[in-house]
């Protein structure tokens, strides 16, 4: 979906909206159609109408604001195995098989998921960087390659990552989780 299409707005606000504007089609088909075509005109707010009920659905799904904030800021104050252990935790709530690579020296990945016989790998250790370049991911691409891995998640739960590093995730078929996005991880159920 285009990210600037009506839907896709429509999606990203708040799911009220989406019922506002089917009640303008609806009052609009009553004003301006025939009586005979009220319902045809009527008809055109079904779509947003099922886009009002996803977005509604959606969010109300999604944690609440206050709850993610107070993750961001736990995690910041997260030592490294707590941070582990936490992600860990939520993944095998989501149905993975989590391990850890074998090993004492930290390597690339720092967890291995496995669901549905797929391999992913996840590098989280460098969670609290300022900024996040390409290097990381170069470096998660590869053990995935040499692992046989079929995607791989890179954390950035603070800072920013560089305009390389994100082309080269897109690229490589790496998910980056950043801010909010790693707290929702560890706060779903």
């Amino acid at each position: 979906m285009a990210e600037k299409s009506l839907f896709a707005m429509l999606l990203r606000s708040p799911w009220w909206i989406s019922f506002v504007v089917v009640g303008i089609i609806v009052l609009a088909a009553r004003a301006l159609l025939p009586a005979e075509y009220f319902v045809v005109g009527a008809l055109a707010g079904f779509p947003i109408f099922v886009v009002g009920c996803v977005a509604a659905w959606r969010q109300l799904q999604a944690p609440n604001p206050a709850r993610v904030a107070e993750m961001m800021d736990a995690i910041a104050s997260m030592p490294w195995r707590t941070f582990s252990d936490t992600l860990a935790t939520s993944w095998t709530r989501a149905g993975c098989t989590v391990e850890r690579p074998a090993g004492t020296k930290p390597g690339p990945a720092d967890l291995v998921l496995t669901l549905g016989g797929k391999i992913t790998l996840v590098s989280a250790r460098r969670w609290k960087a300022a900024t996040h370049g390409v290097e990381p991911l170069r470096e998660l691409h590869a053990a995935m390659q040499e692992q046989g891995a079929s995607a791989g998640i890179y954390l950035a739960s603070h800072g920013q990552l560089s305009d390389n590093a994100r082309i080269f995730a897109r690229d490589h078929g790496i998910t980056v989780l950043q801010g909010d996005a790693v707290a929702a991880l560890l706060l779903r159920k």
